[in-house]
């Protein structure tokens, strides 16, 4: 370097110095130690986090500074009420002995979409081949990639209200949702009468059953009803036009309870198969939240364009769990051996809280339940506006409600608007993957006091 270049060097240097100086001195003293906030993209500025999550956290807090809460908000389980099968436990552990920690194949490991065909053959009676399934670290990343390879920004998706995620999906996307406002007498769910109006201007309809935050299913008649009009909207675009692609989220269909079916739209109307994409994986049926092993499987050109979105994210479930699921599920004498003890004891929860719900409501409280048919979740109402409080105060608003079942009842659930219904629902959702039954009586008891004290 010569003694000019030095010297040009050095002042760069030195500019850049009093540029960055600038930079600091131009901030007010209230900023200093704050970090400087610059723009980002407008779907990130106005994309909202999990208001389930956030809630959850804040119940988390308040259970860690010493208060005594049922918190029954998260679709999660606590492994010491749920632990997941041993078998598969025993798997992963000698999975990683065996060293598998390296990159698993971009679509999973043969072994595990050989193990998902025979398990939808099994269970559903359809017959997919290993080509046409796609496996991701969990649901979440195929729904993530069914979304970015279906839509293109301005693409219109029906989906019911309440339901999972599908708003931050739409907005992630620049999607535009449809949303239609499902009711009670539906058991909250889609009906053909109820997405008609808007079927041509749609996309994808996001469909799930058992249908989260609701615990509720589609019934024959209703699924079928709605595979009739997407058929007929397919026919009517032709060749030439984008089709309606449906979206069908079956992570609970393993949880059924009593004489209550789980039906999908290829077994009742197999001229769907080139439209139809299902989700599903271990998360709900095994307790296994945290292995994060999920499945789609469908028409092979969507799978295969799912499968390249994924490989660039790197949204694989770990080789190990991979491995170890394949062998789990080709065990089927432990898997329905689970199956059995675990669906025994979600519903044994399910239809205790909804007996004690079904008291307080003979007993003259405003309070209303549906019956449980699937799922880990409970639908309940609390229909509290207007009512007198012992501090003299009006419970006006559904935050109201909340928060007055939270204070005085020690009841954490969350409220029909965090999936996207209106503000004004006084339904919530209550889970009991958390829940022990022993603590059930204590919990409605509890909760009639609080209730006992609204005038």
């Amino acid at each position: 370097m010569n003694k000019i270049e030095g010297m040009n060097q050095c002042k760069s240097s030195y500019l850049f110095r009093r540029f960055a100086a600038n930079i600091l001195n131009s901030m007010s003293s209230t900023t200093l130690n704050q970090q400087a906030i610059f723009p980002v993209s407008q779907m990130a500025e106005h994309l909202i986090g999990s208001e389930i999550i956030k809630l959850a956290n804040e119940v988390n807090e308040r259970i860690n500074q010493g208060e005594k809460i049922a918190n029954l908000t998260i679709g999660d389980f606590d492994p010491k009420v749920f632990p997941i099968p041993i078998k598969l436990r025993d798997e992963i552990i000698k999975a990683y002995e065996e060293g598998h920690t390296n990159y698993p194949v971009a679509n999973g490991m043969l072994d595990l979409r050989k193990a998902v065909v025979d398990y939808v053959s099994r269970n559903q009676k359809l017959k997919y081949t290993a080509d046409e399934i796609l496996i991701a670290g969990g649901a979440r990343p195929l729904i993530y990639a069914i979304y970015a390879t279906l839509l293109d920004p301005g693409d219109k998706v029906i989906y019911a209200v309440p339901s999972w995620n599908n708003n931050h999906y739409c907005h992630l996307f620049r999607a535009e949702g449809i949303q239609i406002e499902a009711f009670p007498e539906d058991n909250f769910m889609l009906t053909a009468t109820s997405i008609k109006p808007y079927i041509k201007e749609a996309k994808l309809l996001a469909l799930c059953s058992p249908q989260n935050p609701t615990g509720t299913v589609f019934t024959k008649a209703q699924l079928q009803a709605i595979c009739d009009v997407v058929m007929a909207e397919n026919i009517r675009r032709g060749a030439d036009e984008k089709p309606l692609y449906v979206m069908y989220d079956q992570i609970y269909s393993a949880l059924t309870y009593g004489d209550v079916e789980h039906f999908d739209p290829v077994t009742l109307c197999p001229e769907l198969r080139p439209y139809t994409v299902f989700v599903d994986g271990l998360s709900k049926a095994f307790a296994a939240t945290g292995i994060r092993v999920g499945w789609s499987f469908g028409p092979a050109n969507v799978i295969d364009k799912m499968k390249s979105i994924l490989s660039h994210i790197g949204a694989w479930a770990p080789k190990a769990e991979q491995i170890a699921s394949a062998r789990f599920m080709n065990d089927h004498d432990a898997l329905d051996a689970y199956m059995v003890h675990f669906r025994k004891e979600v519903e044994e929860r399910l239809r205790n809280i909804y007996k004690g719900f079904e008291a307080l409501q003979n007993e003259g409280f405003a309070v209303r339940c549906i019956d449980p048919k699937a799922a880990i979740y409970l639908t309940i109402q609390f229909d509290l506006k207007g009512k007198k409080k012992k501090d003299g105060s009006i419970i006006q608003t559904t935050e109201d409600i909340t928060a007055f079942i939270l204070g005085e009842a020690k009841l954490a659930i969350v409220p029909f608007s965090a999936f996207g219904a209106s503000t004004e629902s006084t339904w919530y959702r209550l889970s009991v993957g958390t829940c022990k039954k022993e603590q059930i009586p204590d919990m409605i008891a509890q909760l009639r006091e609080a209730l006992n004290s609204l005038q």
